[in-house]
C-alpha cells in the first residue's frame, strides 16, 4: 500500500486529531476516520482530490521513512543520502496514491478496531477489520513503534499476518540488483503515476 513529504510540514495546521499519537489505537482509529470521509466523498473528490485528503493523515500516521528502510533492506547503507531521500519520497508517494487509488467508493463499509493492543517487545500491533456491506470482513494488522513519542504504524499484516514490507523487499531488492537505486525510484515513481491516472 501505500506518496519527500516531511511529517513536521504536514503536521502545521493539522487537525488535532492526528496529533492524539500517545495510543497506538487512537492512532488507526484517526486515520481510520479520514480514510472513511474521503470514500464517502470519492467521486467527487475524483483520484487527486483523495491523494491530497489523504496525504497528511497517512504523512502523520505511517512512518514512511522507515518503511522506506525496511523495505530496501540492507542494501539502504550503501545508498547515499541523495538517493536514500529520493527513494523515500517516491516511496511514499506511491503508498498514499495506492489509498487513493484503491479507496475510490463506498458501499456501506466500516471498520472495526480491537481495542486491545498485543506487545512486541518495545512495538505494539493493532488488530483491525474492514467490514464490508455484504461479504467476508478482510483482516488488516498494524505495526506500531514509538518515534519522538509517536506511535507510527512501520508495517501492515494483510489477511492479519502477511507483512506488506517483507513481500515488497524481494522486488526492491531485484530492482536494486538489476539496475540500481535509480531503477528502484523510477518504478516507484511510474507505479504511483498509473495509480493516480486512475490504472
Amino acid at each position: 500500500m501505500c506518496l519527500i513529504i516531511v511529517a513536521a510540514t504536514m503536521l502545521i495546521g493539522m487537525p488535532q486529531s492526528y496529533a492524539q499519537s500517545g495510543d497506538p489505537v487512537a492512532r488507526v482509529k484517526s486515520f481510520y476516520s479520514t480514510l472513511l470521509e474521503t470514500m464517502k466523498e470519492a467521486q467527487r473528490l475524483g483520484v487527486e482530490g483523495r491523494y491530497k485528503k489523504l496525504a497528511p493523515v497517512i504523512t502523520a500516521t505511517y512512518d514512511l521513512p522507515a518503511m522506506t528502510r525496511i523495505a530496501v533492506g540492507p542494501a539502504w547503507t550503501s545508498l547515499t543520502p541523495e538517493q536514500q531521500n529520493a527513494i523515500t519520497s517516491a516511496f511514499s508517494r506511491m503508498t498514499i496514491a495506492t489509498y487513493a487509488n484503491r479507496f475510490d467508493g463506498y458501499n456501506g463499509e466500516r471498520f472495526e478496531v480491537d481495542p486491545n493492543v498485543v506487545e512486541r517487545g518495545a512495538d505494539r500491533i493493532v488488530k483491525t477489520r474492514l467490514i464490508p456491506k455484504t461479504g467476508d470482513a478482510v483482516s488488516l494488522n498494524y505495526l506500531l513503534r514509538s518515534s519522538g513519542g509517536d506511535w507510527k504504524i512501520v508495517d501492515v499484516y494483510l489477511s492479519g499476518t502477511i507483512s506488506e514490507l517483507a513481500t515488497r523487499r524481494a522486488e526492491f531488492a531485484s530492482l536494486l540488483k538489476s539496475g540500481g537505486p535509480e531503477a528502484l525510484q523510477r518504478s516507484l515513481s511510474a507505479r504511483a503515476d498509473k495509480l493516480l491516472s486512475g490504472g
